[in-house]
C-alpha cells in the first residue's frame, strides 16, 4: 500500500521555489503522429508535472456552437475506454497526485502531478484521454448540468461576473475573441452528441497537441512511455485557421452593462492590442505594473490612497494569440462619478503618452518583472506550462530562458511609443458596468 501522506507531502514539494539562476535545459522532438514532446529534467525532488496543451479554445468555435472547447475541459474528465466513468480524479488522488485543467479563448491545458514513480501512469492516463475517451449521450448531459451550474455561479450570480463578456461583445465585431469562453448554454443545449464527437475529433489529436513532461525523469525510461502510449495515436486532419482580421476603432465605444449583483458600479477601459507574441505587447505589460502593480504603482496611490476617489483600481494585458485586450478597471468611492475616474486615469495614461518615466520607477518595474518572470518559473508545474505554452504561441521554446531579457532591453522610449500608439482615447472601449437598478 502507497504512504499517501508521505505522498501529499511531497506533492507540496512541488509549490516550494526552486533555484532559477541556471537556464531551464529541455529537449524537444515530435513523434511520427505529429505530437510534440518537450522533456524538461530536474531531480531536484521527486516531483514531476505531465501536461498536454491542446491548441483549441473558444475562437475556434463555431459562433452558433460556442462553449465547446471548455465544455469538452469536462468531458475529457469522465471516463475512458479503459477508466471508469466517474474515476479518473479517484486514480490521481490515490497514486498521491493532483490535477486540474483550464481553457482560454486560444487553448485547453490538462495537467498532472504526481510522485515521480508515478510518471507512467500520468503519461498513460493523457494518452488514454487522447485516445479512448468515452464520449456519450450520459457523460454530455451530466457535464451539461456542471457547466450550467459553474456558469450561474462565476458568471450569472457573481458579483462583476460579467464584465469580460461585455468587453469582448463591444470590443470586437467580427473575431471569434467577440464570444465567451463559457459560452451560450442554449447552444450546448442544441448540439448533437455527433456534434461532440467532431469537435472531438478535430481538434483533440496528436498534431493539435504539445506533450509536456518536466521533473524528476529518467529521459530514455521517459522516451520510452511516451511512444509506446501515445505513439501509436492517428494524426488528424490538418487544421487550418484562418480568423477575419478586426477593423481598426476611430472613436471611442461608449457602452453600458448592467448587473443586478451589484451596488457599487464600475468603469472599464479597454483598448485592442497586439498579438502575445509581439514586442508591444510586453511593453504593454510593463506599463499594466506601473500603473497599477503594488500600492505604490501610480494609479492606486493616487486614486485609492491620496485623492480616495476609488475603491480599486487594476490595470492588466489580457495576451491573446492574435490580439490582445488591455483593459483598466476602477470602482468609485463614495458619490465620485465615473466620468471623473475616466479623467483621473486618463490623464496618467497621457503621462506616460507624453513623459519618460523616471529612471527611479524604470528600475523599479525592472526588478518587479525579474521577480514575477522568476516567481512564475519556480515550480516544476510552472516551467511544464510555459515550455508549452512558449513553443506553441511563440514558436520559441528556449524563451524560457530568453524572456527575461526580453523585458530587461525595453526602454523608457519604448513605453512612451507603444503607449502613444495603442492606449489612444479614440480607439477604446468605455464600458459603464452598472447595477441593474440604473437600468430606467
Amino acid at each position: 500500500m502507497k504512504n499517501l501522506n508521505l505522498n501529499a507531502c511531497l506533492l507540496m514539494l512541488l509549490f516550494v521555489s526552486l533555484s532559477f539562476s541556471q537556464r531551464v535545459d529541455f529537449e524537444e522532438y515530435d513523434l511520427s503522429n505529429g505530437l510534440h514532446v518537450i522533456l524538461h529534467q530536474d531531480k531536484s525532488v521527486p516531483i514531476v508535472t505531465t501536461s498536454v496543451l491542446y491548441h483549441v479554445g473558444s475562437k475556434d468555435e463555431d459562433p452558433e456552437r460556442t462553449g465547446f472547447a471548455h465544455f469538452f475541459e469536462h468531458l475529457l474528465f469522465e471516463g475512458t475506454k479503459n477508466i471508469e466513468k466517474g474515476k479518473w480524479f479517484s486514480i490521481v488522488t490515490g497514486s498521491g497526485g493532483s490535477n486540474n485543467a483550464y481553457t482560454t479563448d486560444d487553448f485547453t491545458y490538462y495537467y498532472e502531478n504526481f510522485p515521480s514513480n508515478n510518471l507512467e501512469l500520468a503519461i498513460w492516463m493523457e494518452s488514454e484521454r487522447m485516445l479512448h475517451p468515452v464520449i456519450d449521450k450520459i457523460g454530455v448531459d451530466t457535464q451539461n448540468e456542471v457547466v450550467k451550474e459553474e456558469k450561474r455561479m462565476r458568471y450569472d450570480n457573481s458579483p462583476y461576473g460579467k464584465w469580460n463578456e461585455e468587453v469582448k461583445f463591444n470590443l470586437f465585431k467580427v473575431h471569434p475573441y467577440k464570444q465567451t469562453t463559457i459560452g451560450k448554454m442554449e447552444h450546448l443545449d442544441s448540439a448533437t452528441l455527433d456534434e461532440f464527437l467532431a469537435f472531438n475529433e478535430k481538434y483533440y489529436i496528436p498534431n493539435n497537441a504539445v506533450l509536456t513532461v518536466a521533473g524528476d525523469i529518467d529521459i530514455l525510461q521517459t522516451k520510452k512511455w511516451i511512444e509506446d502510449y501515445f505513439g501509436e495515436i492517428p494524426k488528424g486532419k490538418e487544421i487550418k485557421r484562418k480568423f477575419p482580421e478586426e477593423p481598426q476603432i476611430s472613436e471611442t465605444i461608449k457602452a453600458k452593462a448592467f448587473d443586478p449583483n451589484i451596488q457599487i458600479p464600475a468603469i472599464f477601459l479597454a483598448y485592442r492590442t497586439p498579438k502575445r507574441n509581439s514586442r508591444e505587447a510586453r511593453v504593454l505589460d510593463m506599463i499594466s505594473t506601473y500603473l497599477s502593480g503594488g500600492k505604490s504603482s501610480k494609479l492606486y496611490k493616487k486614486l485609492v490612497d491620496e485623492k480616495k476617489m476609488s475603491l480599486e483600481v487594476s490595470a492588466f494585458n489580457m495576451s491573446n494569440e492574435d490580439y490582445s485586450t488591455y483593459v483598466i478597471i476602477s470602482l468609485p468611492m463614495g458619490v465620485t462619478k465615473l466620468e471623473t475616474l475616466i479623467e483621473e486615469i486618463s490623464e496618467e495614461v497621457n503621462k506616460i503618452q507624453t513623459e519618460l518615466i523616471s529612471e527611479k520607477d524604470f528600475q523599479k518595474l525592472q526588478n518587479q518583472f525579474e521577480s514575477s518572470f522568476v516567481s512564475s518559473n519556480a515550480t516544476i508545474e510552472g516551467i511544464a506550462n510555459s515550455l508549452a505554452e512558449y513553443y506553441t504561441f511563440y514558436g520559441d521554446t528556449d524563451l524560457i530562458n530568453k524572456e527575461l531579457d526580453l523585458y530587461k532591453s525595453i526602454t523608457r522610449e519604448e513605453i512612451k511609443s507603444v503607449a502613444q500608439l495603442y492606449l489612444k482615447t479614440n480607439q477604446r472601449l468605455e464600458l459603464y458596468y452598472l447595477p441593474e437598478s440604473q437600468k430606467e
